[in-house]
C-alpha cells in the first residue's frame, strides 16, 4: 500500500454513503470535505482539552486559509464526558453560536469526542451533518466508522445514543505519532478483534507485522485500510444491529462491564484495554463451552500479550470485582434481549458467532472461577 497517497474506503449505506479517507496530512485536506459534505458551512469542532492543546490550532489554521468560519467546544478528556451534562452544554452550544442545518460539526478527538459529537449532532436542529476526524487508534478503526453514537449511563457504557452517519470520516496517519504507547496499543485491541471476528488471514497478518505496525512503518497503513474494510462490510450488511453487526462486539459484553466497574477511570482501564481483557474471556469461556479449542486461546493470548495488552482481570490495578458486581453491569447491556444474555463468542480465530440465551448461571460460575485463578 502507498501511504504517501490517500487510501478510500468506502462505506455503502445508499444515499447515506460516504468514504473513509486514510492517509498522511489528511487533516490538511479538511476543507475539500467540508465542500463536498455542505458547501459554504459554518463549522462547530467538538475536542477535547487533549486534542485541542495538541493539535487544534492547526485545524483551525486549515480552515482560517481556506475561509471557512468556525468555533470550538472544548470538552474535558476522558470517557466521563460521555454524559447527559456534558451533552446538554455541547448542544448549547451549538444554538448558541447559531449553526444552522446546513452547517457542520467537526467531531475532532478520540472515541469519547466521536460518540458525544455525533450523538450532538443528530439531536441539534433535528440533525445536522457532522465529520468523523478520529485522531486515536481506536476511534480511527472502530468508533469513527458505522455511525453509532452516544453518551454512558450510570447503568452501563453507551446505553443512550443513536445510529447517525457522518458524511465522511478523515483518518490523518500523522496524527497518531503523538499519542502515547498506551493509547496506540488500546487501540491496538480493536484491529486484532477485526481479525478474531472473521478475518483469520488478518489475524495471522498482525501477528507476524506488529512490529512494523507499532513502529508507525507500511504495516500501520495497512492494518488500519483493512480493519475500516471489514467494519464498512458489516455495517453496510447490517446498519442498525439487528444481526451481525454484533459481531463487532467480541469482548466488549466483558469489557464493558470491567469498564463500568472502574466507573470509566481511565487511571486503571481504558476502553481498549477492557476490549483486550474481555476477548480473552470470550476465547476462555468459548472453551469452556467446548467451542473454541486452547491452541486458539493461547494463540489470541500469546499475540495479545506480545503488544503489551492485558489479558486478565486481576491486571487491572485496584481492588477486583465480585463476580455478582460484573453480572449486573453485563445484564444491562445493550445486547440483552427480554433478559437473556447474547454473548459474542467464537468457535476458533476468525470464526466469531453470535450466542442466544448464555443461561447466566455459566456466565456468573466462569467470572468466579476467573476471578479465583
Amino acid at each position: 500500500m502507498n501511504t504517501d497517497t490517500p487510501t478510500l474506503v468506502p462505506v455503502d449505506l445508499g444515499d447515506r454513503s460516504y468514504d473513509i479517507e486514510i492517509g498522511p496530512q489528511a487533516l490538511g485536506r479538511i476543507s475539500s470535505a467540508i465542500e463536498a459534505a455542505s458547501s459554504g458551512a459554518r463549522c462547530a469542532i467538538i475536542t477535547d482539552t487533549n486534542v485541542n492543546a495538541a493539535h487544534g490550532d492547526k485545524l483551525r489554521e486549515y480552515l482560517d486559509d481556506a475561509g471557512i468560519q468556525h468555533d470550538t467546544i472544548e470538552v474535558q478528556a476522558g470517557e466521563k464526558s460521555k454524559s447527559w451534562a456534558v451533552l446538554q452544554e455541547v448542544t448549547d452550544k451549538i444554538l448558541e453560536y447559531r449553526l444552522e442545518r446546513s452547517d457542520l460539526v467537526l467531531a475532532f478527538g478520540g472515541g469519547v469526542v466521536g460518540d458525544l459529537a455525533g450523538f450532538a449532532a443528530s439531536i441539534a436542529r433535528r440533525g445536522m451533518k457532522f465529520i468523523q476526524i478520529p485522531t486515536s487508534l481506536l476511534a480511527q478503526v472502530d468508533s469513527s466508522v458505522g455511525g453509532k453514537t452516544g453518551i454512558n449511563s450510570t447503568h452501563g457504557k453507551n446505553l443512550v445514543g443513536a445510529f447517525y452517519q457522518p458524511s465522511r470520516v478523515l483518518i490523518d496517519l500523522d496524527i497518531l505519532k503523538t499519542l502515547s504507547a498506551r493509547e496506540f496499543r488500546a487501540g491496538y485491541a480493536e484491529v486484532a478483534k477485526y481479525g478474531l471476528i472473521k478475518y483469520p488471514e488478518f489475524f495471522a497478518f498482525l501477528e507476524k507485522n506488529h512490529g512494523d505496525v507499532f513502529s508507525h512503518g507500511k504495516a500501520l497503513a495497512e492494518a488500519i485500510a483493512k480493519s475500516c474494510q471489514a467494519k464498512a462490510e458489516i455495517v453496510a450488511a447490517d446498519e442498525t444491529e439487528k444481526g451481525q453487526r454484533a459481531l463487532l462486539n467480541l469482548g466488549h459484553t466483558f469489557g464493558h462491564a470491567l469498564e463500568g466497574y472502574t466507573a470509566y477511570d481511565g487511571s486503571r482501564l481504558v476502553h481498549g484495554e477492557g476490549v483486550a481483557i474481555g476477548m480473552m474471556l470470550a476465547h476462555q469461556f468459548s472453551n469452556r463451552l467446548n467451542q473454541c479449542a486452547m491452541d486458539d486461546v493461547n494463540r489470541v493470548e500469546t499475540h495479545l500479550k506480545a503488544v503489551g495488552l492485558p489479558t486478565r482481570i486481576q491486571d487491572i490495578p485496584g481492588e477486583l470485582p465480585s463476580s455478582e458486581t460484573l453480572m449486573s453491569f453485563i445484564a444491562q447491556d445493550k445486547k440483552v434481549k427480554r433478559g437473556a444474555l447474547t454473548f459474542i463468542l467464537t468457535n476458533g480465530i476468525g470464526k466469531s458467532y453470535i450466542a442466544d440465551d448464555v443461561p447466566p448461571s455459566e456466565v456468573s460460575a466462569f467470572l468466579t472461577d476467573q476471578l479465583d485463578s
